[in-house]
């Protein structure tokens, strides 16, 4: 295994260098195609999130690979070479595949515990097989960080330990307050409708909000949000309504929401400072000249006419949706990747955190096995490939020895043979084949080629065929 990840993430870098090295799709996928037609890298996968963005790779040369992906990523993102590298962090085979899943368990989040990055590693399988960057390699591990992450949150309490950024930035806005309790009544207007804004749009739906707005770039999908949050066993509140609206709306629903959570792909602001104080003046005139009409709850009719919080403002996005000049703006709270980071950092750890933390150690240590395993597996099948091009060449031989053997006698032959050659060769590739899955065990695959003078080649096709194979089948199994 010749695994290397090479990446950043909110615990090497400030949230500034993050926005900036934020990737769209199509930038993600570009980087993928070029990290796959560079010299040391086989296989490709990016994980890109709101706090992360890494590139993992199949390379035959460590250092090589280790330059490679680090110029690539700083082309693509356009952070400069020299600025990016003291951010980064680099980790090879094993170390590599300990933190994918400790990534996968939520153990490296910003919030710990919190189960939507399970989605994104998913996201990002997906694309590397959509772009056939990901081959066996990538496939096997990025399927098997599912499975783990799946794992530690079934049988640990991870989830105890920590929410979703959501739910965590949502909780930061209610200032010590229950969210329901904060939540009540309230209006609010979310923008975007990916993932992340609809898991905030049925978190504030279940919380008691009066009324939800999705605003989005294409008003179907919104829509398609808005259909969802309202159907019965959506669980929210009694009472509860939704609308979709276009973006160009988005002014108007300013002033009417209590608050806004924005998280979108756009690379560039959605809501200026401008815009939040157009809304806060329009509030504040619009109570003054009739808060009773207008308020359904006496405290937000207080926040309305000038004390306290009067638009809540939670920011998800990276880069920025919401321009940080609203920190500035009385009447205003913002809550944006940046103080979630700060705020996670004094975040209690659960014991179950230990917990999570042994499952990744014993799942790395299988995975490792298993990689191993499966490298002898080429070796021993052109070994068998051999010896049985080794029994019916003899058998031909003895054909042209003994003309006169009738069907019955050649096949008794042939079966005597054959169950020779398979017990002298069971033994040592069941055992090289144990041998192999033990650290350091990929030496016996070459031994095995050695003392039996197989052809490189035929080891080569075995392996090309199993890999064409095993990506063909993941590809079509569900993450």
């Amino acid at each position: 295994m010749s695994l290397l990840v090479v990446g950043l993430s909110h615990r090497s870098a400030p949230v500034s260098v993050l926005e900036r090295a934020a990737l769209a799709r199509e930038a993600q996928a570009k980087l993928l195609q070029d990290t796959l037609a560079a010299e040391p890298a086989t296989e490709a996968a990016v994980l890109a999130t709101c706090n992360r963005i890494e590139l993992y790779a199949d390379v035959d040369k460590f250092h090589a690979g280790v330059a490679e992906l680090s110029t690539l990523l700083a082309q693509h993102t356009g952070v400069g070479l020299d600025e990016l590298t003291p951010y980064l962090y680099v980790h090879y085979e094993d170390r590599a595949v300990h933190h994918l899943f400790s990534v996968a368990c939520g153990l490296d989040s910003m919030v710990v515990g919190e189960g939507q990055i399970l989605g994104q590693i998913k996201d990002a399988l997906a694309l590397g097989q959509e772009l056939h960057t990901a081959g066996r390699l990538l496939n096997d591990l990025f399927q098997q960080a599912l499975r783990v992450g799946k794992r530690a949150h079934s049988e640990t309490g991870i989830d105890r330990a920590g929410q979703s950024l959501v739910t965590f930035g949502l909780e930061r806005l209610a200032d010590g307050a229950a969210l329901g309790d904060w939540a009540g009544g309230k209006r609010a207007l979310v923008i975007g409708a990916g993932s992340m804004s609809s898991l905030a749009a049925a978190t504030l739906a279940r919380a008691g909000v009066a009324h939800v707005a999705v605003a989005n770039r294409t008003l179907e999908r919104a829509e398609r949000l808005v259909q969802i949050l309202t159907e019965p066993g959506a669980r929210a509140a009694a009472g509860f309504t939704a609308s979709a609206v276009e973006m160009a709306a988005v002014p108007e629903e300013l002033a009417l929401a209590d608050v806004v959570v924005s998280c979108t792909g756009a690379m560039g602001v959605v809501l200026t400072a401008e815009a939040i104080r157009v809304a806060l003046a329009s509030r504040t005139e619009t109570a003054a000249g009739g808060a009773g009409a207008t308020c359904a709850l006496d405290a937000a009719c207080a926040d309305a006419a000038g004390t306290g919080v009067r638009l809540a403002l939670l920011d998800l996005a990276m880069p920025r949706d919401i321009d940080a000049a609203v920190h500035r703006l009385d009447g205003a709270r913002l809550v944006d990747i940046e103080s979630l980071a700060e705020a996670s950092a004094d975040a209690p750890m659960a014991a179950d955190v230990d917990q999570v933390r042994a499952i990744v150690s014993d799942e790395v240590a299988a995975f490792g096995a298993a990689q191993r395993a499966a490298h002898i597996t080429p070796t021993v099948v052109a070994l068998r490939t051999m010896a049985a091009d080794v029994v019916a060449s003899e058998i031909a031989r003895l054909d042209g020895r003994l003309p006169d053997l009738d069907d019955k006698q050649r096949a008794e032959i042939t079966q005597t043979v054959r169950r020779v050659v398979d017990k002298l060769l069971h033994a040592p590739t069941v055992r090289v084949k144990e041998l192999a899955s033990t650290p350091g065990g990929a030496g016996y695959a070459d031994a095995l080629r050695e003392l039996f003078d197989l052809d490189p080649q035929a080891v080569a096709a075995v392996s090309r065929a199993d890999s064409q194979a095993g990506t063909h089948n993941t590809a079509r199994e569900p993450a």
